[in-house]
């Protein structure tokens, strides 16, 4: 199943620059690492702020919340979910 993830990130202002850098670093990594295996499919950066929106693919909101859940900087984001389904005008072969 196909979910559209927005995240906006809030760090707290008063967070040690080097706390932030290194929860950026793992953050990261973990992205990075669920993309391989093929449950962020998408990874676009909103411009102008510390936000983005992504497509997951993955089971059910259960598995979804479980990975998100996982994101270090998760304690920190807003996030705003919209399951997605296949549109029938699309010619897209990979769309489910």
């Amino acid at each position: 199943m196909l979910f559209q993830v927005q995240m906006d990130v809030r760090l707290p202002p008063a967070m040690p620059e080097s706390q932030a850098a290194e929860l950026k670093k793992v953050e990261k990594e973990r992205a990075q690492a669920l993309q391989a295996a093929g449950k962020w499919r998408h990874l676009w950066r909103i411009a102008g702020r510390y936000a983005n929106v992504s497509i997951f693919d993955v089971a059910d909101v259960d598995e979804l919340h479980a990975l998100v859940s996982t994101l270090p900087l998760f304690p920190y984001m807003e996030i705003q979910v919209t399951p997605l389904c296949r549109h029938p005008s699309s010619i897209q072969a990979g769309d489910r």
